[in-house]
């Protein structure tokens, strides 16, 4: 947590305020002073978010018709490169700018073919403001565009042009090739990660049949091209790899209504969790939408008609809940709409109405002939959903126990929680550590105002590999979600949590690796809104303590180590001493190094990618041991600080 800064307000001796102190930014100066409001942020993310909005623009020529391949190259120099075989952006004298209508595109907010309708039918920049932002957070820009048998160029340094659009050549092909240096003033050191973007790239492509995406990296002379003739079908295949499936082909759906063309891809697996990915016109809607709300409802909705009508419940039976049916669920949900609404310019969420009701009918149409065309298929679906409702009832009464429990008045609280004095959750944090001796330590040295302890004892239950009555049955899982409040999967409310910082403290070993992953597995499956709520870190407790001189330094990496012990070649006596275990730390230790919030380092958990993420807690906790070895012997060579 970073130290707050205390800043004094100085009045101005004049106190007259007029129009001259109104500052009016222009798009690039606007762009460059505030770049979080047009990508997000500017670290990692909001850098990777660049690059996507130079793809989304190759991509939507793609969904209109017009391109066949994508070619992205990370530079060895630092730069991008994004090469389509699309029209090629106009270069014709725009109307109302009296520049080149490329120049327009790469110098003007909110200028495009996207907004009439009548060039993109769907695109996934609507907001027409992906070419000209990067060009204003980007130190270097050229462009290419090869059209009408010619090939020009423009160049831009921080968005502004270096001279007007020129004819360099002439060409047979056609398409648009951007070249970029992000702004290291912008994003300071911050690294184009090769395999998140090839991530995305891939999501693309699977949502895109028969689209050719290439990405390339000189410094790591690496590359990956994708082509995928099935579509979400094959994505939804990747996302289930691994695993056993309830049936072998997934159901596709696909139909266009209303001009917005609705595709849905499903597949039942014998896991626990589900995983649903939603897909506005190719942008990733991490935060659903509407569509995702159409598809639950008539997921629900036909399951419990076909169920009832073949007998599978008694007319007295209760339906099956929305739990009921997700569990164990890999899906892919895509529309491609005209005109999408998206929250903000990082298109989290999609919030046009009429989308839940197109979706909800296709959705429903399309898998009540799936269910009445394949019975087989429709009763392992069934009998997988009967026996997840069984489950849950099973641990309802528990879960019902846990709720009730989880209130504020500290006398239902777990009797070993140490609870803080403090009430307002935004000012209170809960440490889960790792054994009572740690616990005690911790318990010894918080500040009992805002920080409240948990020792936990052992490692908690591995819930990758139980179902629900199981894991409710687990008494330090009992004990977490009692701790915090809020209540567990659907029923999880973050308005409820006794506190806004829930930090894993875990030794720096194996055992405690260990138990912050199970905890991890937890938290993502049982309680994502936390972790995208931002209430989840992990403590980085010390690695070593190095005594010289009279002095000593705490070190908390081995390459820091290293590089302390370099600083003190020829010093005297020099002692290290290696902490595995949080108990091995005094108290007062333990609050300088890891608990006092002017000192520590907390590192804030956070899913970039849901469908990784779902995949490599499936592979490292799942119960197949296959996968598992697999995936330890590709990233053996990757380990450090291996403790054995």
């Amino acid at each position: 947590m970073a130290k707050k800064n205390q800043r004094a307000t100085v009045l101005p001796q004049n106190n007259e305020y007029t129009a001259e102190d109104i500052q009016v930014l222009g798009g690039r100066e606007a762009v460059r002073r505030r770049p979080s409001m047009y990508i997000g942020s500017t670290d990692q993310r909001g850098l990777h978010h660049v690059v996507y909005e130079i793809i989304y623009n190759s991509v939507d020529e793609a969904m209109a018709g017009y391109c066949t391949r994508i070619v992205i190259t990370m530079l060895e120099d630092g730069g991008v490169r994004v090469e389509d075989n699309g029209r090629g952006i106009p270069v014709e004298i725009h109307p109302a700018t009296g520049v080149s209508a490329l120049e327009t595109v790469m110098t003007t907010l909110h200028a495009g073919a996207k907004f009439g309708g009548h060039t993109y039918q769907v695109s996934g920049g609507l907001h027409g403001v992906g070419a000209s932002v990067v060009n204003a957070l980007s130190s270097f820009v050229r462009c290419d565009v090869r059209r009408d048998g010619k090939l020009y160029r423009q160049e831009y340094k921080q968005g502004i042009p270096q001279g007007p659009l020129a004819e360099v050549g002439e060409s047979t092909e056609t398409g648009t090739t951007i070249t970029f240096y992000a702004d290291a003033e912008i994003f300071g050191e911050a690294k184009i990660d090769f395999n998140t973007i090839s991530e995305r790239v891939r999501e693309v492509a699977y949502l895109n049949k028969e689209l050719e995406i290439k990405i390339q990296d000189e410094k790591r002379d690496e590359e990956l091209t994708f082509y995928f003739e099935g579509g979400i079908t094959g994505f939804v295949r990747h996302l289930n790899r691994g695993r056993v499936v309830r049936h072998l082909q997934p159901i596709y759906i696909a139909k266009s209504i209303n001009s917005t063309m609705v595709e849905a891809a499903l597949q039942y697996n014998d896991g626990y969790s589900e995983s649903i990915l939603s897909f506005a016109n190719c942008v990733n809607t991490a935060d659903g939408g509407t569509h995702l709300t159409g598809f639950r409802s008539a997921l629900t909705r036909v399951l419990n008609d076909y169920a009832h009508k073949k007998k599978f419940l008694k007319d007295d039976e209760s339906n099956l809940t929305g739990e009921d049916v997700r569990e164990g669920l890999t899906a892919i949900i895509s529309v491609k709409i005209a005109e999408p609404q998206f929250e903000g310019q990082t298109k989290g969420k999609l919030g046009n109405i009429e989308v839940k009701s197109q979706v909800e009918s296709v959705v429903s149409e399309g898998l009540a002939l799936y269910l009445e065309e394949h019975p087989d298929e429709a009763k392992r679906i069934i009998e997988k959903c009967l026996t997840v409702a069984r489950a849950r009832e099973a641990a309802r009464k528990a879960r019902d126990l846990i709720i009730r429990k989880s209130s504020l008045d500290t006398g239902t609280l777990p009797g070993k929680l140490a609870d803080c004095s403090e009430k307002e959750p935004s000012q209170c944090e809960l440490y889960l550590v790792e054994g009572d001796s740690a616990g005690g330590s911790a318990k010894q040295g918080r500040n009992r105002r805002f920080q409240a302890i948990l020792p936990l004892r052992g490692k908690i239950l591995n819930v990758e590999k139980a179902p629900p009555d199981r894991m409710l049955a687990s008494e330090e899982i009992r004990i977490i979600i009692t701790a915090l409040g809020a209540g567990i999967g659907d029923d999880f409310n973050p308005d409820k949590l006794r506190y806004h910082r829930i930090i894993l403290m875990t030794d720096a070993d194996v055992d405690g690796s260990h138990i912050r992953t199970l905890l991890l597995t937890f938290f993502f499956r049982h309680m994502t809104r936390l972790i995208d709520g931002g209430y989840l870190y992990i403590a980085q407790p010390p690695l070593y303590r190095i005594k010289a001189a009279g002095n000593q330094q705490w070190v908390y990496s081995e390459q820091e180590k290293e590089e302390v012990m370099q600083q003190l070649k020829g010093a005297k006596k020099i002692n290290v001493q290696r902490y595995k275990g949080l108990g091995e730390m005094t108290p007062t230790q333990l609050w300088e190094t890891t608990m006092d919030p002017e000192t520590r380092t907390l590192l804030g958990v956070e899913i970039r990618d849901a469908a990784k993420a779902d995949h490599v807690f499936h592979v490292l906790m799942g119960g197949d041991v296959p996968p598992r070895k697999a995936f330890i012997q590709a990233h053996a060579k990757s380990v450090r600080n291996l403790d054995i």
